[in-house]
């Protein structure tokens, strides 16, 4: 489904590339019949709006540290901290990213650990020794969740 309201927005541009400048010339309605929801066209034209004004540079954040892409993702309306985690993770490929808020990792975690109960602060004593490859052990347990 993704990937078809991905194709319909990509054809509101026709020839011209995604700019900040060409996503906040698209009327709301246009998205709309691309299937995108009006709140996330808000979020996108947030977005669209902070890249221009060069409050979020999309260029500057590869060199910047996780925690420093994090607050600056999370500025714009709709992306969270699990957003921003996913971000490091899948986009920046970054290596030593967990994301506490992930349901799936908690999942995971109680079930390979047998806790009854999630706490961050206990979890994060087991994945810390996972350092400096949490993404990778991340990926794992997601996958181990495929594998009932």
């Amino acid at each position: 489904a993704a990937s078809t309201i991905y194709g319909r927005f990509r054809l509101l541009f026709r020839q011209s590339t995604i700019t900040p400048e060409s996503v906040l010339k698209i009327k709301d309605e246009k998205m709309r019949e691309a299937g995108i929801s009006f709140s996330k066209i808000k979020y996108i034209k947030d977005l669209a709006q902070k890249v221009k004004d060069v409050e979020v540079d999309l260029n500057k954040l590869e060199k910047l540290e996780d925690e420093e892409v994090i607050e600056a993702l999370v500025k714009v309306k709709g992306i969270g901290r699990w957003t921003a985690e996913m971000f490091l993770i899948f986009t920046l490929r970054r290596e030593d990213v967990f994301s506490h808020g992930d349901l799936g990792l908690a999942n995971a975690i109680k079930k390979i650990y047998k806790l009854k109960n999630y706490s961050p602060k206990e979890v994060e004593k087991i994945v810390s020794k996972w350092s400096p490859y949490k993404s990778y052990a991340s990926v794992i347990l997601w996958r181990s969740l495929n594998n009932r």
